[in-house]
């Protein structure tokens, strides 16, 4: 009796041993777009993580492994969450803002908070062009481009970047004249500094509140 009930243990400890393989099988197969090595290093963890889990419950049946691998999520998830761990790393590696902007796409398919980081870093980097872009073009359209104050003086007046198309406005006035070619280089730069700097301080926050993997 107690050899048959052995041999049932041992079956219920390979079906969960099969059932671990499965699972991080997949998860190595969706982590094709981190190098061999840190994918190598991502499994072995989660491995790991996965028999201190089992050996902490006392029971390395399938049902509890099933339950163990349901609470860290499933393996599109993880590779989802790895994958754009992985980016965002990159993203802070290089600073880069074409990099930057491309993690944080991903991390917004994520979550809220990553939309809105990513909606943010978008504005930021687009006021900095502009405002690079009026410095650039002033010399190309020095009646027209600049830093302007529009309005017939009723009490609409609006201020404006304008980088010289379309002509001069017919109402309004130049307020900077020749001033905005340092002062646009200096606030665009600025500006996508500023954007890059809060884009990678919140990336390093969601990076270090996920600590994968899951406990």
């Amino acid at each position: 009796m107690a050899a048959i009930e052995s041999k049932h243990d041992d079956a219920k400890r390979d079906e969960a041993k099969k059932m671990i393989e499965a699972y991080l099988g997949r998860l190595r197969r969706l982590l094709s777009g981190v190098n061999q090595q840190g994918a190598g290093e991502i499994i072995e963890e989660l491995h790991s993580h996965i028999l201190e889990r089992v050996e902490a419950s006392g029971d390395g049946t399938s049902s509890s492994v099933a339950t163990i691998l349901a609470a860290l999520g499933s393996p599109d998830e993880l590779a989802n969450e790895y994958l754009t761990d992985n980016l965002l790393a990159r993203a802070e590696a290089s600073r880069s803002p074409l990099q930057i902007l491309k993690s944080l796409f991903r991390w917004a398919s994520l979550s809220v908070v990553g939309f809105f980081v990513l909606a943010i870093s978008v504005l930021g980097y687009f006021l900095g062009a502009v405002f690079i872009m009026v410095a650039a073009l002033k010399p190309f359209h020095p009646q027209a481009a600049g830093l302007w104050l529009l309005g017939n003086g009723a009490g609409d007046a609006e201020i404006s970047l304008r980088l010289g198309f379309g002509g001069v406005p017919t109402e309004g006035r130049d307020l900077l004249g020749w001033w905005v070619v340092p002062v646009g280089l200096l606030a665009g730069c600025a500006v996508v500094v500023l954007t890059t700097r809060l884009a990678l301080w919140c990336t390093r926050l969601y990076r270090r509140s996920r600590l994968l993997p899951r406990s």
